[in-house]
């Protein structure tokens, strides 16, 4: 074949292929669509899963089935999705962990998330609160730092586990401002919340939403939130990067959740469901609801929000942000 009829050959291939996008996503449009949730039931990803799944269902007319698969830092669900068809029959709710910690995390990891996936959409994001046992003599996060840098070793904190938000936080906190903390892992963020309660802990970068009633009652003092703006919920309680604490100007940890689909997924679906996300979190009684539980929705025009190239840019951004956190840490998991 010589290149003229190569070339056409090439070109009538990629016609093809672009033709095939909407005939594809016609000829699926009567299958369950499902969306895959890479932890249990009853978390807030799970309850934002469920939250999409409904408006996907009655904006496309399918029926949407959440299927949790918890697990692995969010990897098993990931590599069910990453070996998904790519016919508009599949969604997998991702999470930073799944898309921006996870290749720094893991020496080998079963999905790579620069290639297996095409992201679709932002939900929002759970920022992490600095709460601290009222015996610590710091009532401010300056104070905290003061404290942990005359004091070597003197402050623990806890987190869920190794290479969980609350732990990469915090080690994104002591990258920024050379405080000595001492991390204490847990299996799971309610067992280290326990101790914090108890005074074994000195201090946690922790979800806002388990915190608040120990906040209310004065069991645990609120130091900083790691969000760039307050939190409804505690108004009156600074951001890091408000705190006036050298090398916090620009402070951003939170935990944020998108929606992706397995790479190849026709174009116009992804579109079609990015649509449907964004007119969700945009609701403002729903929005209202979700930031009384200490979670911030996507605002338009923020971060990722918008079109499905907006968010592949805020991955692109926050995988390169993490992976400096982490490779500074030193932390990894086999």
């Amino acid at each position: 074949m010589n290149r003229r009829h190569a070339l056409r050959h090439l070109g009538a291939l990629s016609a093809a292929a672009c033709a095939a996008g909407p005939a594809l996503v016609r000829a699926q449009s009567d299958k369950p669509i499902t969306l895959v949730v890479p932890y249990a039931p009853g978390g807030t990803t799970d309850m934002l899963g469920r939250l999409i799944a409904q408006q996907l269902g009655s904006a496309l007319g399918r029926t949407v089935i959440v299927d949790n698969r918890p697990g692995a830092g969010t990897a098993i669900g990931a590599s069910q999705v990453a070996r998904a068809a790519p016919d508009g029959t599949t969604l997998l709710v991702a999470t930073s962990t799944t898309l921006a910690i996870n290749p720094w995390l893991y020496k080998k990891l079963s999905y790579d998330p620069a290639k297996d996936f095409a992201p679709v959409g932002l939900i929002g994001a759970v920022p992490l609160m600095v709460v601290v046992h009222p015996s610590v003599p710091a009532t401010t996060l300056s104070e905290l730092v003061a404290l942990a840098k005359s004091r070597p070793d003197a402050l623990s904190y806890g987190s869920a586990g190794n290479g969980s938000p609350q732990h990469l936080g915090a080690e994104m906190f002591k990258v920024a401002t050379a405080a000595n903390m001492v991390h204490v892992p847990y299996k799971g963020s309610a067992l280290a919340l326990t101790d914090l309660l108890g005074g074994q802990l000195q201090l946690m970068f922790t979800d806002i939403a388990p915190a608040l009633q120990h906040v209310r009652s004065g069991k645990l003092r609120a130091l900083a939130v790691t969000s760039r703006k307050r939190q409804p919920t505690f108004p009156a309680v600074p951001t890091v990067a408000e705190s006036g604490v050298a090398g916090t100007a620009d402070f951003e940890a939170v935990a944020w959740q998108s929606v992706v689909a397995p790479a190849g997924t026709p174009k116009a679906f992804i579109d079609r469901c990015s649509q449907e996300i964004a007119r969700l979190v945009a609701q403002p009684a729903l929005r209202q609801k979700l930031e009384n539980e200490g979670f911030e929705p996507a605002a338009p025009g923020a971060h990722g929000a918008g079109a499905p190239e907006q968010l592949a840019a805020y991955i692109r951004s926050e995988t390169e942000r993490w992976g400096r956190v982490i490779r500074a840490s030193g932390t990894t998991i086999d």
